[in-house]
């Protein structure tokens, strides 16, 4: 919207905002009672992702109540290999499940054949948003569109689910390097093509998360993070050259300085493992960070969580800044440890 200062935006293009720009991971979900309303009325999981009255409502629920500098799409990484055609179901108390690809031929089913067709609801859920923050009057607030990072998309692709040791996608890089291969150009294509489209709908900053980034080792994590997220920047910055792009590589260790320089992020999202002090002498003196408060600091709640607070913006003052957690809300968190969070943040300032 034109005219409208939107704190966030100002931080990323490494302006000083009124006061630090915050949101959450996964700030919509089960941790609010108006979700868990929604849900039972619902259904399962993915019927509220591919409707996008309820997409929008539920990505709208915690700015009404918290009122935060950042809307991020109430979607999933998954939609990507489903609308790819892989078999995607969420079962409940256990995660994702697909129908794993463990090798050549499994991989060329993938194809984009019904890829607009089914992503096309979200794109709708955008473009809802967009209007819903104006008309609720939160026109400053800014659109967050995002995707999984190839990486970890292929790894629930071909694992079936999460992992704790990524055994098999592990032993197709070094038994079947030119499936992955494959795989991971489709991703990049499809992924690109899927947050152009969300832009276009009116995301106005897009985030890459590539939550398994750290399951590699340097030389890997140059091949299957760095150079895919290269891809797509590029893809993206093609038309759009002025969205900001955050990258996401959870548990990537001093490996961050590496995918900064790699893959040309316009800001970088910092895990819990991160030391702020750190990041502030290494990473933010060349982009906008964020992050990075434990999401179990906030689940405590009390004077640990308001003193973790403090010490993020504190050690993050002297440059661009997003406050955020360094992973998402766990569903158990009280509403009222949020609602303290966002109270001392304000009580901060810049």
């Amino acid at each position: 919207m034109v005219g409208v200062k939107k704190n966030m935006l100002e931080a990323l293009g490494k302006h000083k905002p009124d006061h630090v720009p915050f949101w959450f991971m996964r700030q919509a979900g089960r941790y609010l009672p108006e979700y868990r309303e929604l849900r039972k009325q619902a259904g399962g999981f993915l019927d509220m992702v591919y409707n996008p009255d309820l997409a929008a409502e539920v990505t709208l629920q915690p700015i009404r109540r918290f009122g935060m500098d950042g809307a991020i799409l109430f979607s999933d990484i998954l939609v990507i290999p489903q609308a790819l055609g892989q078999k995607l179901e969420f079962l409940e108390g256990e995660g994702p499940k697909l129908e794993p690809i463990r090798d050549g031929a499994g991989a060329a089913k993938l194809n984009f054949k019904n890829f607009d067709a089914v992503l096309a609801p979200v794109y709708e859920t955008v473009k809802k948003v967009r209007s819903g923050l104006v008309a609720e009057g939160a026109a400053s607030t800014t659109m967050i569109g995002f995707a999984g990072a190839p990486w970890t998309v292929a790894c629930y692709m071909i694992e079936g689910g999460s992992s704790r040791d990524f055994h098999e996608i592990k032993l197709m890089a070094y038994r079947n390097p030119e499936v992955l291969d494959a795989m991971m150009d489709l991703l990049v294509e499809a992924t690109a093509a899927y947050l152009i489209r969300q832009i276009q709908a009116g995301a106005e900053v897009v985030q890459i998360f590539d939550s398994w980034a750290g399951a590699l080792d340097s030389q890997l994590f140059r091949k299957w993070v760095c150079r895919p997220t290269r891809k797509i920047i590029d893809l993206i910055r093609d038309p759009y050259p002025r969205v900001p792009i955050i990258g996401f590589p959870r548990g990537a260790g001093v490996n961050y300085i590496t995918y900064l320089q790699d893959t040309g992020v316009d800001a970088v999202s910092l895990d819990p493992q991160i030391d702020p002090k750190w990041a502030a002498r290494i990473l933010q003196t060349s982009v906008p960070v964020q992050g990075n408060l434990d999401p179990a600091c906030l689940l405590a709640g009390g004077d640990a969580l308001v003193m973790g607070v403090e010490k993020i913006v504190k050690d993050f003052s002297g440059g661009p800044f997003v406050f955020n957690l360094g992973h998402g809300i766990h569903k158990d968190t009280p509403v009222e440890h949020v609602e303290l969070m966002v109270k001392t943040l304000r009580s901060l300032g810049v």
